[in-house]
C-alpha cells in the first residue's frame, strides 16, 4: 500500500468515526439539551403559580365587590332592572304599572337592548328612582321619561305617572 491510499483510508475513517461519535454521542446531547431548556421555562412558570393565583383571586374580589357594588347579580339585565324598580317602589311608596319586554336592535356590531316601564308616584320619587337607576347602578342610560297626570274619576284624585325608558348596549 502506498501513502495516497493510506492516506484516503485514514481521513474516510476519520470521517466515519466522527458521523459514529455524531450519531451516538453528540445528537443525544444535542436532544437532552432542548429537553432541558423546555422542563426548565416550565418550572419557571410554575414557580409563578402561587403568585397568579393570589393575583387572580384579588382580581375574583374585587369584580365581586364591583358586582355588589353596582347591584349586578348573576341572572338576565332586564331581571336584575326589574328587581332594583321594585325594591326601590317599595321604599318610596312607588306602584310599578308595567314592565314591558325589551326592545333589542342590532347596528351592525352593535346590539341595543331599551327596556320601557311606568312607574306611579310622587314626581320626587320617581326623580330618585331615574337617578338610582342611571348613577348608582351601571344597567344603562335613561334615554327618556315621559310624565303624564292622569285622574281617576271614581275617587277624583290625580295621580302622576313616569314611563321611562332605559338603554343598554351589548
Amino acid at each position: 500500500m502506498n501513502n495516497i491510499l493510506k492516506n484516503r483510508l485514514l481521513i474516510g475513517g476519520f470521517i466515519v468515526v466522527l458521523f459514529i461519535c455524531y450519531k451516538f454521542a453528540i445528537a443525544n446531547t444535542v436532544e437532552l439539551k432542548d429537553e432541558y431548556n423546555k422542563l426548565s421555562k416550565q418550572e419557571e412558570l410554575f414557580k409563578n403559580t402561587p403568585k397568579q393565583i393570589a393575583l387572580l383571586k384579588k382580581k375574583e374580589q374585587y369584580y365581586d365587590s364591583l358586582l355588589q357594588v353596582y347591584k349586578i347579580g348573576g341572572t338576565s339585565l332586564q331581571n336584575n332592572i326589574l328587581n332594583t324598580v321594585t325594591t326601590f317602589s317599595n321604599k318610596h311608596n312607588l306602584k310599578v304599572v308595567d314592565f314591558s319586554e325589551p326592545h333589542t336592535y342590532v347596528n351592525k356590531s352593535l346590539k341595543i337592548n331599551s327596556y320601557s316601564f311606568t312607574v306611579e308616584g310622587h314626581f320626587n320619587s320617581i326623580l330618585q328612582l331615574i337617578y338610582t337607576l342611571e348613577q348608582k347602578t351601571k344597567y344603562g342610560e335613561i334615554v327618556s321619561v315621559s310624565y303624564e297626570k292622569k285622574k281617576n274619576y271614581r275617587t277624583g284624585t290625580s295621580y302622576l305617572q313616569a314611563t321611562i325608558l332605559l338603554q343598554s348596549f351589548g
